[in-house]
């Protein structure tokens, strides 16, 4: 399959402007990337201005690569427009399937022809999504993206392609996105949710069984992780935790001696039905947390805390023998290509 090299990358595109598809976009341009956004709403550009501005100081204290221009980005109401020059496009649509399907397919049709196309779905499988695609034989670029948000501060990217996905779209995709300085992870195969998303739904769910069953109110349940396990998964994640529980014993004496609790009524992992109380209690316990702070003060002390915890992690991970030592993704120099991102836009609705 012939795709451009990606270190040769210096425009991408970006369907969809909303909150994971506009984080993509603040992220793209701290990296020395120009932009064009392909958004069918009128207020595109004005949201999606606001959100790079919100983002811009977090970035800024990652570090910017050369060149990085907040401004090099354009919205663009017609889809083959705003498809024009790219070497990459991230495809950020709402969680509809139907959707997906058939932009998908109106994306592969619009991009150049070398270009790999990933979805940010949180939780479609690439076959499923590229069904429309597939038949018109447009599906071997098609692979998934998936970020966490906001996608301008997390560094995973799990990256899996779909039955009719060339396996060469898949590598240039995984390397494309750790050139830009994400953490990948390219799944072996496609499973529902992918990896973390089934991991947070998992923790959710007991959540909201918890609340529902009046067992614990929100705060308790934020308090429990943060306060708790939370504090030892920036360096160790949860399977690794078990293993030092064992003592010197590791993993084996874990399962030997823990083993049995599995089969314990600790969890319940079918969602609880979503009534009209249960949302309520959710939404009043989130109320009460944020005690009348406003969205744009959540989400400052969201990204100051990132910035802190990741910073923190990558000197403990550096000078401890005992963590694994990971490159501090996000910072500055991860463009992949030209640096010069003063042209393409001025970030206004084109």
């Amino acid at each position: 399959m012939p795709l451009r090299e990606p270190g040769t990358i210096d425009t991408v595109g970006c369907v969809g402007a909303g909150t994971i598809g506009g984080g993509w976009a603040a992220y793209f341009l701290a990296h020395g990337l120009r932009v064009r956004v392909w958004d069918p709403s009128p207020t595109a550009g004005e949201k999606l201005g606001r959100l790079i501005d919100a983002a811009w100081p977090a970035l800024t204290e990652l570090g910017l690569a050369e060149g990085a221009d907040p401004s090099a980005w354009s919205v663009h109401s017609d889809l083959a427009e705003a498809l024009e020059g790219v070497g990459f496009v991230q495809e950020s649509a709402p969680e509809d399937l139907a959707m997906k399907q058939d932009l998908l397919a109106e994306v592969a049709a619009a991009a150049p022809p070398d270009v790999v196309i990933a979805s940010s779905t949180s939780g479609y499988s690439m076959t499923e999504m590229a069904t429309t695609a597939a038949q018109a034989g447009l599906a071997d670029r098609l692979v998934v993206g998936h970020p966490f948000n906001p996608p301008y501060l997390i560094p995973l990217v799990e990256v899996v392609g779909g039955e009719a996905t060339d396996a060469a779209a898949v590598d240039w995709a995984a390397e494309f996105y750790e050139r830009i300085g994400k953490s990948v992870i390219r799944m072996d195969r496609e499973v529902p949710g992918f990896i973390a998303n089934r991991l947070q739904e998992a923790l959710w769910r007991e959540a909201l069984h918890m609340v529902d069953a009046g067992e614990a109110t929100v705060d308790q349940i934020d308090r429990s992780i943060t306060d708790g396990p939370g504090l030892r998964w920036p360096l160790q994640g949860p399977m690794l935790t078990f293993a030092l529980a064992g003592g010197e014993g590791g993993m084996a004496h874990m399962l030997d001696h823990f083993g049995p609790s599995l089969l314990a009524p600790w969890t319940r992992l079918t969602a609880p039905e979503l009534t009209d109380d249960l949302r309520q209690k959710v939404i009043d316990g989130c109320e009460d947390e944020i005690a009348g702070r406003s969205f744009t003060e959540l989400v400052a002390a969201r990204d100051a805390s990132i910035i802190a915890i990741r910073r923190l992690s990558q000197e403990l991970r550096a000078s401890l023998p005992g963590a694994a030592e990971r490159p501090m993704t996000g910072g500055s120099g991860a463009s992949t290509g030209s640096t010069d991102a003063n042209t393409g836009g001025t970030g206004t609705s084109a």
